[in-house]
């Protein structure tokens, strides 16, 4: 029997500002992206291999990941069969509000704590059901034995050379990412040569322009599609060229098709 990718992406039913995952990648691979959230996951069967902090890890059932907002990573299947997991997508508010700080961090990445990831699977499995005072009550207390064991508080690194000009570059592409300058063009607009721009830009936020941009088009059809705009719509409305090709990039960073996203997101709420 063929086994096929199998994943339910949806929203929290009690905690606004968490999305969930659950799913069964057998030929998935996530390109290089990041979250804007906090992504919190324990693997269930099978091997991830995941790529990290320039390293490559071999995520096993019973792992517990944390990956903080804005760290750039892949993963995709290591073994025959995939792998499995469930995993949370708590906004920087909600964990804020749990840890009692303005700039909460995970300061470990992946560690094998069998309690730990226990009260994790707890908590997401109560979030798909009906009882919203347990899968609330069990996120904030997943959430508060991760941070008393693994958090800290976020110290940004200094930035990197031509900081100005990357910030500068980011602000246009969030401005204009429906029609976005070349690189070229984005480069004289910030006062730099473009090769110096792709050098710092990617330093600075572990992807080139026109990934980030990807990305940023990504987390705009998200939000389009949470207020019930059309797949095809969207997809125009955030630069690109048709729905076919907002599919290919939404699934590469958001796991499942925007469809399939629109559906547990928009028509499913209450």
């Amino acid at each position: 029997m063929t086994v096929v990718d199998d994943v339910r992406y949806w929203r929290h039913p009690a905690v606004s500002g968490v999305d969930l995952i659950r799913a069964h990648y057998v030929t998935h691979g996530f390109g290089r992206h990041s979250h804007d959230t906090f992504a919190i996951g324990v693997a269930t069967t099978g091997v991830e291999e995941l790529r990290l902090d320039g390293e490559v890890h071999r995520v096993l059932p019973g792992g517990l990941v944390m990956i903080n907002p804005g760290v750039v990573h892949t993963g995709r299947p290591a073994v025959e069969g995939g792998w499995a997991y469930r995993a949370f997508y708590p906004d920087v508010e909600v964990v804020a509000e749990v840890a009692g700080t303005a700039s909460p961090w995970f300061t470990e990445r992946i560690v094998y704590h069998a309690d730990a990831a226990a009260a994790v699977v707890a908590a997401h499995r109560a979030a798909e059901s009906a009882d919203r005072l347990a899968a609330s009550s069990l996120l904030g207390q997943a959430l508060s034995a991760l941070l008393r064991a693994y958090g800290g508080k976020h110290v940004p690194p200094p930035p990197p050379g031509g900081g100005r000009d990357v910030e500068a570059a980011r602000e246009i592409l969030h401005e204009r990412l429906a029609e976005p300058p070349s690189l070229a063009e984005l480069a004289a607009e910030v006062g730099t040569g473009q090769f110096a721009l792709l050098r710092a830009f990617r330093a600075r936020h572990g992807l080139p322009p026109h990934a980030y941009l990807n990305q940023l088009r990504v987390r705009r059809a998200c939000a389009l599609l949470d207020l019930g705009t059309p797949v095809a719509r969207a997809a125009v409305e955030v630069g690109f060229t048709d729905q076919s090709h907002l599919a290919r990039h939404f699934r590469r960073i958001v796991g499942v098709a925007p469809g399939h996203y629109r559906r547990k997101n928009v028509q499913d709420r209450p």
